[in-house]
């Protein structure tokens, strides 16, 4: 309570909180009003697990309440607990590679090797062979299988980071993730995983020890699927791993330049003991959950997901104005107003949508997508109930956006929904400007994807000047401290952003079908077998 009052003290003394600006409609300025708070230095970038994150969950539920929600989180509550745990390597850890008859040869920290950190045990120990396996892949569709003749059950696996650049661009984002490769490795029997690397390793391993967080399991130790990954070698370490390789690793790294390059998977003859220790540090965050129940007595039962993340950076390094707080206005404390602004368009609109509506505030999205894996594994709703998910994440509104672009749009049903929501407001929807990114695999939604649930992520369009706003934000501002409340946000574009978010939401959840997975998608196959048949 204490520090509560502290902070809402700190804030009606903030000159955000006192700034007289120009009247705003009373649409635009409860949009701002929220964001007011949530952005304010008071709350210190609102760090998952930190006291000031937990101010922001119960506004949070406030507005939900304040909306008609009912509480959607744990015991009637609004708020779904989330056990957070951070871990980080406890030492340098050790590499040592043997082979019969030979003495032990000791890899170098930060020549050779950097440690690997692993979330699921507080020690490892492995002592195992060392198979060679490409980048590791498994991916029918290219017609790659980097596991093909050998056998890997009970060994550690070697294989290069990233995917060859011919995937395409979402896939190859998937199958670039260590934790993909981790999970294909552990499904041939592997029992762990070495990261290959041409390069030297940076800052001479300074940041080995750099804090990552998960969601704790109930011993205390981190959420890990698959091997653990023991370590990322660099070209120094490599070459020793391959000293008595078939193929040395001077050709290896040769043909390792080319992305789209296949390698035959091969036994290296050379064994790896490897010793890692882990430290965790637990800590406590929470899902802020609020529904809307479905007016229809079959489809009411079906749940659509509004999703949002609530958390930012918290306090860092300065920047050159000795500012600390990464306040995180534009990411996200715009697209949870947005979403609080569409709970009260439902409730304003005096009908109730056929489907339930599950509004989602996530925790630890910064942290690498945490709380809403925590949500989708443990869900206050049963996972096969939920029907889609519409993700919000960064909206840039500071410019008029002449069209919207919606990452996931033409992998489900769920695209043609969203072009005629969008059409509504006079604006068309576009493609995916920076493929690259692979952008579609970096918010919350995936880890609806993840369980089955077609998903979509919007953003404000770039054409016209959406395109320098865009990347003005990017440059000056994403993830930075000047990601406050003294950048220039458009009120009324954030309206039109809310009226885009409840046509899309409303459309869905009023719709007579369930919204799928298009016949044959590579995310709708690899999670659900959608157009198997």
């Amino acid at each position: 309570m204490k520090i509560r009052f502290l902070a809402l003290a700190a804030i009606a003394m903030t000159p955000a909180a006192i700034a007289q600006d120009a009247p705003l409609p009373d649409d635009q300025a409860a949009m701002k009003a929220h964001v007011l708070f949530l952005a304010s230095d008071a709350l210190r970038g609102r760090e998952a697990g930190s006291p000031e994150y937990r101010i922001a969950a119960e506004y949070v539920a406030a507005q939900f309440f304040a909306a008609g929600l009912k509480p959607a989180g744990d015991g009637g509550s609004y708020i779904q607990k989330v056990p957070l745990v951070t871990y980080r390597a406890a030492d340098k850890g050790d590499v040592v590679l043997t082979r019969p008859g030979a003495a032990p040869v000791g890899l170098v920290f930060g020549e050779d090797y950097m440690p690997g950190v692993v979330a699921g045990a507080a020690q490892t120990a492995l002592d195992a062979p060392v198979v060679f396996v490409g980048y590791g892949l498994v991916a029918p569709d290219y017609k790659r299988d980097d596991y093909a003749g050998v056998d890997v059950r009970g060994k550690i696996v070697a294989f290069f980071g990233g995917a060859p650049l011919s995937f395409q661009s979402e896939e190859r984002a998937h199958f670039s993730s260590p934790a993909t490769k981790a999970v294909i490795a552990a499904a041939h029997g592997a029992v762990g995983a070495i990261v290959l690397t041409r390069a030297a390793l940076p800052q001479s391993g300074a940041s080995f020890d750099r804090p990552r967080t998960t969601w704790a399991r109930a011993d205390g130790t981190g959420e890990a699927p698959g091997v653990p990954i023991l370590a990322t070698l660099s070209g120094t370490g490599a070459a020793k791993l391959f000293a008595q390789a078939k193929t040395p690793w001077a050709g290896i790294a040769v043909r390792a330049a080319d992305s789209n390059a296949s390698f035959r998977a091969m036994p290296l003859n050379i064994g790896a003991t490897v010793a890692l220790k882990t430290r965790f540090e637990p800590a406590t965050s929470g899902n802020v959950a609020g529904m809307i129940p479905g007016s229809d007595p079959k489809l009411g039962k079906e749940v659509v997901v509004l999703s949002a993340h609530l958390d930012h950076l918290g306090v860092g390094t300065p920047d050159a104005k000795g500012d600390t707080i990464y306040n995180g206005a534009e990411d996200n404390a715009v697209g949870i107003a947005a979403l609080i602004e569409e709970a009260r368009r439902f409730k304003a609109s005096g009908k109730p949508p056929r489907r339930s509506i599950l509004f989602l505030a996530v925790t630890a999205e910064e942290k690498g997508l945490v709380g809403s894996d925590y949500f989708a594994k443990h869900p206050t709703v049963p996972i096969a109930s939920i029907v889609a998910d519409v993700n919000l994440d960064m909206p840039i509104l500071s410019y008029a956006f002449e069209d919207m672009t919606v990452f996931g749009a033409d992998r489900s049903t769920l695209g043609p929904i969203v072009a005629q929501a969008v059409g509504t407001l006079g604006v068309t929807m576009s493609p995916d400007p920076d493929p690259a990114q692979g952008i579609f695999v970096r918010s919350d939604h995936y880890r609806f994807v993840q369980q089955g649930v077609p998903s979509v992520f919007l953003w404000p369009g770039q054409k016209g000047t959406g395109k320098a706003a865009t990347a003005d934000f990017f440059a000056h501002r994403y993830h930075q401290p000047s990601d406050d409340l003294s950048q220039p946000i458009d009120w009324r574009q954030g309206i039109r952003f809310v009226d885009a978010n409840y046509a899309i939401a409303r459309a869905i959840a009023d719709g007579d079908a369930r919204p799928r997975w298009n016949k044959g998608d590579f995310f709708g196959l690899l999670y659900h077998g959608y157009g198997a048949k």
